[in-house]
């Protein structure tokens, strides 16, 4: 335990080799691979996240699809901590580096110094106005994960802007029958576009929604329109963009792209020595198993960066050969979590 400097004086921060933000899929596969390889790691999760609202578990290899999201996090938090990792419930608001090089993070009750830091904080979806309801059972957001359950279905898809065109023409690879809604507001797509949508079979419905109706089984059996028409869907796609969490990101002086992602390198490393980011919050396809790939990434690479051993031939020269003492290089922490993880 110690304080660093310009932290409060008063407030001992815990010390760790790894800071993760965020409990998503790719923040816990980041903790796991480095409390595995025997790093001491705390992981920062103020809960929710896009993971935790899947009714369902789509796509992920060896896991059940009756696996709600929430089921699927709290599995993988177990994880971490039977490994020896730190899990804390919290909001992390600021991120400094001190003097040495390390990092300071400040939470609502949480003070932590971490040599890396990994930024697992995703994004939030725009949500399409009410009468629509959050998520699930006819309101979904990822065409991968969920188009597989709209094969022969009547599918609408939600916007005015080229995603909304483009994910409507891929839906006619699992369905015959797909509307866009456009919900009253003006289309935003190129004239291209506009083209490409009247070449191939997909209504354009401009009038806004009035209501909606439910089966007993909770899913979406048709919206009503302003105008008096009501057509059956058996669910469909919002198209509305993605606000990233970027805040702490951009704090720390990490450079976005043009989209809003956090710029990282193959391993996830940022702009920023010592920080990573990982997951949504970053470029690529936001699916569970390619979070879960980047956080193994960034494990993997921030182990190479801090592992004590092999020393260099530069150390050994000025520090002598490694002593029996030494070894093995791992927190005595650690070392009693794997004794009993081993004992389970």
């Amino acid at each position: 335990m110690s304080t660093t400097d310009g932290a409060d004086p008063d407030v001992e921060a815990d010390e760790y080799e790894v800071a993760v933000i965020g409990g998503g899929p790719a923040g816990l596969s980041a903790a796991l691979y480095t409390t595995r390889l025997s790093h001491d790691t705390v992981l920062i999760d103020r809960g929710g996240g896009r993971a935790a609202m899947m009714l369902d578990t789509h796509n992920v290899i060896g896991v059940p699809e009756e696996i709600s999201g929430n089921e699927f996090l709290q599995t993988a938090t177990e994880q971490v901590q039977n490994y020896g990792g730190d899990v804390v419930r919290d909001l992390v608001t600021e991120i400094e580096r001190d003097g040495d090089g390390r990092f300071h993070l400040s939470g609502n009750n949480t003070e932590v110094i971490a040599d890396r830091v990994v930024l697992g904080m995703g994004f939030s979806d725009e949500r399409p106005e009410p009468p629509l309801p959050r998520t699930g059972k006819g309101l979904h957001y990822c065409l991968h994960c969920d188009a597989y359950m709209f094969i022969d279905e009547s599918v609408y898809v939600m916007g005015t802007g080229e995603a909304t065109a483009h994910v409507a023409m891929i839906m006619l690879n699992f369905t015959d029958e797909v509307d866009i809604l456009t919900r009253g507001d003006e289309i935003e797509w190129s004239e291209e576009t506009q083209q490409l949508v009247e070449g191939h079979p997909i209504d354009l419905i401009h009038e806004d929604i009035e209501s909606l109706t439910r089966g007993d089984d909770g899913w979406l059996e048709s919206f009503t329109f302003e105008d008096g028409t009501t057509r059956e869907y058996r669910g469909g796609f919002a198209m509305y963009g993605s606000d990233y969490n970027t805040g702490l990101a951009t704090d720390l002086g990490c450079e976005l792209n043009d989209d809003g992602t956090v710029i990282t390198d193959d391993h996830g490393a940022t702009t920023v020595d010592g920080v990573y980011a990982v997951g949504d919050i970053t470029q690529g396809h936001n699916q569970v198993p390619v979070a879960m790939g980047k956080g193994a990434r960034a494990g993997l690479a921030i182990h190479k960066e801090l592992r004590t051993f092999p020393k260099s031939l530069d150390e050994l020269e000025a520090e002598g050969p490694v002593g029996e003492t030494e070894v093995p290089g791992v927190s005595p922490e650690i070392r009693d979590a794997a004794e009993a993880f081993g004992d389970d």
